[in-house]
């Protein structure tokens, strides 16, 4: 069987794991995004504070994804939890460092202006500084998107949704007729993911970051 005719004879289930290959990604990039923010919003005025997000988020990424998982199983259970959970932390890094970066980035003067007019330091986070830091913000939050396309993958080995489980169908049965086939379909349905997920943020930053940011 040819690899085109496996995937038409599979479409149904690929388009399924897709979908959930993608669901899982974006719902744990929103909660990865608010708790990223929140972190750099909470640290980037003292050094020292920011400089430990960063480094304790950095940490969490050197951890093995299969060692995550296998630390969360117990205490999770298989399935949709230790695949959020890992997905969360290991999306964190590049959220929470341009944060960081981002907001310390604001020219100081276009706060002092600010404060001049009256706004308070919660008018001047979300009017003034955030929307100035949002480009790295979201250059932050591409790059942890396709970082968790390809690690959503492994979250088949605790039963979790998505296209790792059919590489790993694939793996597990190498040297039968469509173990290849498995494991290219669910390759190539994560890139083609990556693509439009990636293509979907630069419309957005169109759509969100003024020209002049832009550059």
């Amino acid at each position: 069987m040819s690899f085109w005719e496996y995937v038409a004879g599979r479409r149904a289930q690929l388009l399924a794991d897709s979908y959930q290959h993608a669901s899982a990604v974006f719902q744990c990039m929103v909660v990865a995004t608010l708790i990223g923010v929140v972190i750099g919003v909470l640290t980037y005025r003292r050094e020292w504070a920011g400089n430990l997000a960063v480094t304790t988020t950095a940490t969490l990424l050197t951890v093995p994804s299969l060692a995550l998982l296998g630390l969360l199983i117990p205490l999770t259970g298989l399935g949709v939890a230790p695949t959020v959970t890992a997905l969360v932390l290991y999306g964190l890094l590049p959220i929470v460092r341009n944060a960081v970066v981002g907001l310390r980035g604001v020219d100081p003067s276009l706060v002092d202006a600010a404060k001049g007019i009256g706004m308070s330091r919660a008018a001047r986070l979300l009017r003034v500084e955030l929307p100035l830091a949002w480009p790295p913000i979201l250059t932050g939050i591409r790059v942890s998107t396709q970082m968790l396309m390809g690690i959503a993958a492994v979250a088949a080995y605790a039963s979790g949704p998505g296209l790792g489980n059919e590489i790993f169908r694939g793996v597990s049965s190498l040297g039968s007729a469509n173990a290849l086939n498995q494991v290219l379909a669910g390759t190539l349905g994560i890139i083609v993911l990556a693509l439009l997920f990636d293509a979907a943020y630069v419309l957005l930053g169109r759509l969100t970051i003024p020209s002049g940011i832009r550059g």
